[in-house]
This record gives C-alpha cells, sequence and structure tokens, in this order.
C-alpha cells in the first residue's frame, strides 16, 4: 500500500489523519484481515450483551431475597449463577476479541512503517544532510506504535461505550423515567466536555514533552555516531552537559505533563460521582414511594458502574488518541515531504552499450542562488578514464552526485551512452555506476555481508572472488570468524585501507560499467596507497572511469585530466601536456612535489635523531 496522500476536502486536522490512517484498518487488498475485523466487531457486540444482562441477573436475585419468598431461594441462586455467567461471558469475548484482531493491529504497523521506510529512501540526498537521523527514527518509531494503540481504542474502547450509552438509556427511560435519562446524558456531556477541555491544554504540554525527548535523543544518537570526534577532542563532559541539559528540559516538561493528569483525573471522579449518588438517591426515593423495588437501586447502580468504567477510560482514551494524532501527525509530514527527484511517469531503464559519459554545458548549485558548476561539459569515451582535479571547493565531488542523480542540475544535459540521465529511471541510472569513496562506510554487520551489498543474491564462490580480486580475501581468511566477522558500527574495526579494499570488492562485485572514484585514497598513507591504486587500476580497465582526485600523482595515467577551479574547467588534457602547459596543474603539481620532499626531509631528520639517541 503506498503512502496516503493529503485529502484536500477541507476537513479539521484530527479528521484529516484519521481518514489517512484508517485504509490501515479496512486494507483493501486483505479481504481477510477485514473478515477478521468483522469477527471482532462480533464479539464486542456479544461482550455488550452479555454486560447489559449481567445487572438484570443481579437485580432479579436481590428481588428474590426479599422476606416471605424463602421458598424462591433456588431462583435467586439461579439468577447468581448466571450473573457470574454473565461477566465471565463479557471477560470470555473480549478476548477472543482481542485474539481475532491483534493480526490486524500487527499488520496495520507493518504496512505503516513499511510505507515511512521506503519513503525516506525515495527522498533526497539533501532531505537527508538536512535532517538528524535520531531525531526521523524517534518520529517514525512514534507514529508507528501509536497505530495499534489507536486501532484499539476506537473499535473497542469509544464505539462500544456509544453503544452501551444508547442501552442504558433505553433501559433508564423504560424502567425509570425521562428525568434519570436526562441526568445521565448531562453527565456524560458535561464529563465529555471537561476531558476535552483538560486534554486540549494538555496537548501542547505533551508536544513540549515530545519536542524535548526528541532533542534528547537526537543529540545521544549524534554524539555517538561522532564517538571518535568526542575522545579526539576530550570532549566528554561537554557532550554529557549537552545531553544532560536536553534531558533536564525533558523531565521538566513531563512533571508538568504529569502533574495536569492528577488535576484531569480528579475533576473526572467528581463528575461520576456525582451523578452515581444522584441516579441512587433519586431510585432510594421511589422506593421509598414504592415505585422501585430493592432491585432496582442494585440495577441502576451497577449499569452506572459498567458505564463509569469506560467512561474513566476515555479521558485517558481521548489523551492516547490525542497523543497518537500528535505523533502520527510529525510522521506523516515525513511521508508528505515531496521527493526532490523522482522518475518520469514513463520513465525507460537505462541501456548501457558502452558507457559514454557526456556533461553538456551542465550549470548546478545547492542553493540556486549560489551556484557550483558554470557551464561544465565534457566527455568520458566508452572504456576510458577521466580525471577530475582542482583546489577544495571547486566542485570535484559535486560531479559524482549528479552523475548519480543525487540532485537535478539547474541547467546543461547529464547523459550516459546518449540518454538523458533525468529521463530514465533512477534505479537503473544508479545499478549502472559503482563508486569507491574517500569515506566508505560500512553496515555493522559482517565482512561477508558488506561485500555482499554490492550485487543481491551473488554466491560465497562470487563474493570470494571478488575479495582476491581486490586483494584482501588473505586478510578476511586471517580474521578469527573469516568473512562471518563483524566490521563494528561504520566498519570502525577495519583499517582505512581495509575499509577501501571491502568498499573496491563490493564494487567489483556490481561489476558496473561505469566507475566513480571519488578521493579513494586521499585518507590513506602513501604505501597503502600505492596498493591500492594498483587495485584500482586493474578494475578501470574496459570500463568508463571518472577519478575524482587531489593528489596528483594518482591520476597521471588517466587518458584525459580536467582542473576545476570556482567550478568551471580552466585547463584539460594528459598529464604531460598540462605539466609543460605550466598553468593551475603545474602549480598544483609542485606544490604537492614540494610537500612530499618536505615530509620526506622531515621522516629523514627523524631517523637522525633515532640514530643519535643515546639507548
Amino acid at each position: 500500500m503506498p503512502p496516503s496522500t493529503p485529502d484536500t476536502t477541507p476537513l479539521p486536522p484530527i479528521w484529516q489523519t484519521l481518514r489517512r490512517f484508517l485504509p490501515y484498518l479496512w486494507p483493501a487488498d486483505a479481504p481477510a484481515l477485514r473478515r477478521r475485523v468483522t469477527l471482532a466487531m462480533v464479539f464486542v457486540l456479544l461482550a455488550k450483551v452479555v454486560t447489559l444482562a449481567m445487572p438484570f441477573a443481579y437485580k432479579g436475585a436481590v428481588d428474590r431475597m426479599a422476606p416471605g419468598l424463602e421458598p424462591a431461594a433456588g431462583l435467586a441462586m439461579a439468577l447468581v449463577i448466571a450473573y457470574a455467567g454473565a461477566r465471565f461471558g463479557g471477560v470470555l469475548f473480549d478476548n477472543l476479541r482481542n485474539a481475532v484482531f491483534e493480526k490486524v493491529g500487527q499488520e496495520a504497523g507493518r504496512r505503516l512503517s513499511n510505507d515511512v521506510f521506503v519513503h525516506l529512501h525515495r527522498l533526497s540526498l539533501r532531505f537527508h544532510l538536512d535532517r538528524r537521523t535520531g531525531a526521523v527514527t524517534k518520529i517514525v518509531e512514534r507514529g508507528t506504535k501509536s497505530i495499534d494503540t489507536m486501532l484499539y481504542f476506537l473499535l473497542f474502547n469509544i464505539a462500544p461505550t456509544v453503544l452501551e450509552l444508547a442501552a442504558v438509556c433505553a433501559i433508564f427511560l423504560v424502567k425509570f423515567g425521562v428525568e434519570i435519562v436526562i441526568a445521565t446524558l448531562a453527565m456524560v456531556a458535561a464529563y465529555i466536555w471537561f476531558t476535552r477541555t483538560v486534554t486540549e491544554w494538555r496537548n501542547q504540554l505533551r508536544r513540549d514533552m515530545v519536542d524535548m525527548d526528541t532533542n534528547a535523543v537526537a543529540h545521544a544518537v549524534d554524539s555517538l555516531l561522532n564517538f571518535e570526534t568526542v575522545k579526539y577532542f576530550g570532549a566528554e563532559q561537554r557532550e554529557a552537559d549537552r545531553y544532560g541539559t536536553a534531558m533536564r528540559r525533558y523531565a521538566q516538561a513531563a512533571v508538568k505533563s504529569e502533574n495536569s493528569l492528577a488535576w484531569l483525573n480528579v475533576g473526572q471522579s467528581l463528575i461520576t460521582n456525582l451523578m452515581m449518588a444522584g441516579a441512587m438517591a433519586y431510585t432510594v426515593w421511589g422506593w421509598s414511594r414504592g415505585q422501585f423495588s430493592t432491585g432496582d437501586v442494585v440495577l441502576v447502580n451497577t449499569l452506572l458502574s459498567q458505564l463509569f468504567r469506560p467512561l474513566d477510560l476515555l479521558g485517558m482514551v481521548y489523551r492516547t488518541i490525542r497523543q497518537g494524532l500528535i505523533d502520527m501527525e510529525a510522521m506523516y509530514k515525513l511521508i508528505d515531504t515531496q521527493a526532490e527527484i523522482a522518475d518520469a511517469p514513463d520513465a525507460p531503464a537505462l541501456a548501457v552499450k558502452g558507457g559514454e559519459v557526456r556533461f553538456q554545458d551542465v550549470h548546478f548549485g545547492y542553493d540556486p542562488e549560489r551556484e557550483i558548476l558554470h557551464g561544465v561539459s565534457f566527455t568520458v569515451p566508452a572504456g576510458r578514464t577521466l580525471a577530475i582535479v582542482g583546489p577544495s571547493g571547486a566542485g570535484k565531488s559535486t560531479i559524482a552526485r549528479i552523475l548519480f542523480r543525487f540532485y537535478d542540475i539547474q541547467g546543461g544535459q547529464v547523459t550516459i551512452d546518449g540518454q538523458d540521465i533525468s529521463a530514465v529511471t533512477q534505479a537503473s541510472l544508479r545499478a549502472a555506476i559503482g563508486i569507491v569513496p574517500q569515506d566508505m562506510v560500512l553496515f555493522n554487520d559482517t565482512v561477508g555481508y558488506n561485500i555482499a551489498y554490492g550485487r543481491q543474491g551473488a554466491s560465497q564462490a562470487e563474493i570470494e572472488a571478488a575479495a582476491k580480486a581486490a586483494q584482501i580475501h588473505d586478510f578476511i581468511l586471517s580474521l578469527p570468524q573469516g568473512y562471518d566477522t563483524r566490521v563494528g558500527e561504520r566498519g570502525l574495526k577495519l583499517s582505512g585501507g581495509e575499509k577501501q579494499r571491502v568498499a573496491i570488492a563490493r564494487t567489483l562485485l556490481k561489476d558496473p560499467p561505469v566507475l566513480v572514484l571519488d578521493e579513494a585514497t586521499s585518507a590513506l598513507d602513501s604505501r597503502t596507497e600505492t596498493e591500492i591504486q594498483t587495485v584500482l587500476r586493474d578494475i578501470s580497465r574496459k570500463r568508463t572511469t571518472l577519478v575524482v582526485a587531489h593528489r596528483l600523482s594518482t591520476v597521471v595515467d588517466a587518458d584525459e585530466i580536467i582542473v576545476l577551479d570556482q567550478g568551471q574547467i580552466v585547463e584539460r588534457g594528459r598529464h604531460a601536456d598540462l605539466f609543460r602547459a605550466d598553468g593551475l596543474y603545474a602549480t598544483m603539481w609542485a606544490r604537492q612535489a614540494a610537500e612530499r620532499a618536505d615530509m620526506r626531509s622531515e621522516a629523514g631528520i627523524e631517523d637522525m635523531f633515532e640514530i643519535a639517541r643515546p639507548s
């Protein structure tokens, strides 16, 4: 079931949310679930029938216990047994109802959470960069949990309570007159008005509490995800203070919310007990005049007690539903977030023949008011290698993101084998491109799982073949659990070079015709970089390859090098041609050569100190 779209009919927010929620209760594509809902409602009716019959059995037993009716003791006993049987029947039907409906509630929650999860993956990279992961997951968790609770209360508390109120009023009208019916309806109206008024006041307190809770969780998740950074800067206390402040604000909001609950409960109890006192006093007065029997006092007491039980819960039910609506409202805002990048309705799949990549007069900016790329044009013939170099902030990595269509360009065209990437499906486009990024984040799973992520359904033999090609197979076998070794959160149990080799193996397993190497070795030491560069050159053969690089020594063998500066191509050619041109490329080469010379010089001085240091 796709996520529901907002209804344009002007309705109060509460009813709009409920309208979007009800299809999960009555799914059109699941007749078996609809039958379960119907059967559960039948059990609700049966439970109410035996519950309403129970007070009459109690009344009959009391009436048969009047002086002079001792010979009818057997009938009184039978009525008492019927009363007990009715109580058991109510419990039996309630639990049968719960058992039948449980699958409906779980399935509704599953469908809703799956819809939200799928939609979150449809959203653009911009959305996920702007939102905190911890806050998003908390919103989804609250929203999906609320659906089961709301289903239960709407079907099995509010609806039966309305039914029972109508039945009690009908009984009172026939047995005791219109006065007690008017008093009962007035009491229920006052109860509902008071509950709604106080709950609306509490809703703002609840919103404040939820916001504080979300902020506290977001702080905690953000801090733990950046565990190493916290340690690097000795900021444990700073993070603890931030989290403590967030939790202190949450605690203050929670105290206000819980205190307001106490006032609500006191007011509700006052209204219901005033009604109980008045109704029973009226019945006793009628008994003193010979209008009612002793059992009628018991009947009124029992009927009102049974009615008050769900009414006592009505306050909690109303609060829960309102709170659920608040949580679901936040979740529906996620669902309503429009995907920035969307396939055209009739978009075909990308058909890759050779893998030629072409950028034609591409203009792009993350912010419309600040353009990053200014008319960039280049072509990478099928099976050739293009290197993109330039100073930091020149727009090199932006080109890789555009090629994957994480963002749509504002002008120009990007094609693969002559097909505009904005006109084909995103799934087919990304299936044709492999990437080895600078910061390879791995799943907190096994090494084998992370390699196999490159292609669903890959066999163990194919996984191992990719690992051998990436020159990491022997290292994996040396681990205690081999391919079943877990790599830790974000792959932190592996070194930088090991993570890069896993990333390379994953891309090899995908076997894409177009390959992007985005600063794939810039974070590695020279020895590891040299080893991985050899592997990268091997996997680049016979593939269209874009190399985004900072270290120019890694791109000297490229078929063409383009030099970006402030979003424009200022030079292009092979390494030797650019070096002789004595432009920006040559300046960057000279600077990096000087830096390498300085590093070697410093290393030599350190070696001399090691030799000269006395033992």
